[in-house]
């Protein structure tokens, strides 16, 4: 009976080494495929169409790039280049299109030359603010348009931060009505250019980094860029002696990623996951982040630097605005995809009007 059970137990030992084995190569097989994994690696350039590391627009592909490179523990890295340290700044989009670069980040305005439509995912006058701009993109059916007018070009766009509601800009002399729009050279690029144009004035598009010298030498008169964040860190001021803080041209003015699509094709579905999250990251991260350094910079221009604030008369803005619509309706007639685009927008933002009358524009008020 003795010998019996030691001779099961020694079979149950040796049965349990052959399966322990079994299991150790089993693991070791699955440790050498992700060990695999792991060594693919990528390298993707990033161009913008702004200065290096500028405040703001230049930080948020930085951001994403850091934490595209973290989150993928280096199997995705992300090399940043400014404007003009590989391809000027607006020529990104070409080179993402072509395959020079992987990726870029800008202002879809830049390319209506292009795509006629795709102002419209930037800024649009007496448009959307930051939040319905982003509601209409991911509730409203805005991104799957977008998507559709790059797609011919190779080209994947997403989101890439917004500046939220933009002053109206910085003028060498008063706009006390609408003649004074009459030959005033301003750089003003977009749609809301060609507003300024109706009106009499002759818009000038420039990169960030021209802007400064053509306003100081006297090359333009007026210059609109973002808001006092980004206003003050260019120096503005030292050009111009009135800042006009009136909304208009861009209440709500969405940035842009730009990646190829062979290039994210190529991800493994890990990766491409990553690079999607870290934009829609930076998106959020963006809008916060001006939302909270603008009031801090307006004070610094205002005390600081004695600028003077105005507003445009209601003549003026009215003005602009039955120019907006006019020229709206002109480019839809012009060009079915715009069409197409500015009804999917208009629809959403009447909608979001009529809430926000009811919610944020009555507690406003009350506040």
């Amino acid at each position: 009976m003795i010998k019996k059970l030691i001779h099961s137990l020694t079979a149950l030992m040796l049965l349990s080494v052959v399966l322990a084995g079994c299991g150790e190569s089993k693991t070791s097989a699955e440790k050498g495929t992700q060990s695999q994994a792991k060594q693919e690696e990528f390298v993707w350039k990033l161009v913008t169409s702004w200065p290096k590391n500028f405040p703001g627009l230049g930080m948020a592909p930085e951001k994403f790039a850091k934490q595209v490179n973290a989150m993928s523990n280096g199997r995705l890295t992300v090399k940043v280049y400014g404007a003009g340290e590989l391809v000027p700044g607006f020529e990104v989009f070409d080179a993402v299109s072509q395959g020079t670069v992987q990726m870029g980040h800008s202002g879809s305005y830049y390319w209506k030359g292009k795509i006629p439509a795709s102002p419209i995912f930037s800024a649009i006058p007496f448009g959307m603010t930051a939040t319905e701009f982003n509601a209409w993109l991911h509730y409203g059916g805005g991104m799957e348009l977008w998507q559709e007018l790059y797609q011919p070009f190779g080209i994947k766009p997403l989101p890439g931060g917004n500046s939220g509601a933009q002053f109206g800009g910085w003028f060498k002399k008063e706009i006390n009505s609408v003649e004074d729009l009459q030959g005033l050279k301003m750089r003003i690029p977009g749609l809301a250019g060609e507003v300024l144009k109706s009106a009499g004035a002759i818009p000038v598009t420039l990169t960030g980094g021209e802007i400064f010298s053509a306003l100081q030498s006297g090359a333009i008169d007026a210059t609109e860029w973002v808001g006092p964040y980004n206003d003050l860190a260019f120096g503005f001021y030292q050009a111009a002696d009135y800042y006009y803080s009136s909304v208009w041209h861009e209440p709500g003015t969405g940035l842009e990623f730009l990646i190829n699509q062979k290039a994210f094709d190529q991800l493994p579905a890990d990766l491409q996951a990553i690079v999607e999250v870290a934009a829609n990251a930076v998106n959020e991260s963006t809008l916060a982040e001006y939302n909270a350094r603008n009031n801090a910079a307006l004070k610094t221009l205002l005390e600081e630097h004695k600028v003077q604030l105005r507003q445009f008369p209601t003549e003026v803005m009215q003005t602009l605005k039955q120019h907006t619509q006019t020229l709206m309706a002109e480019q839809a007639a012009a060009d079915k995809d715009f069409a197409r685009v500015w009804q999917s927008y208009s629809d959403f933002l009447a909608s979001m009007r009529e809430f926000n009358k009811l919610t944020l524009q009555s507690y406003y008020e009350n506040r």
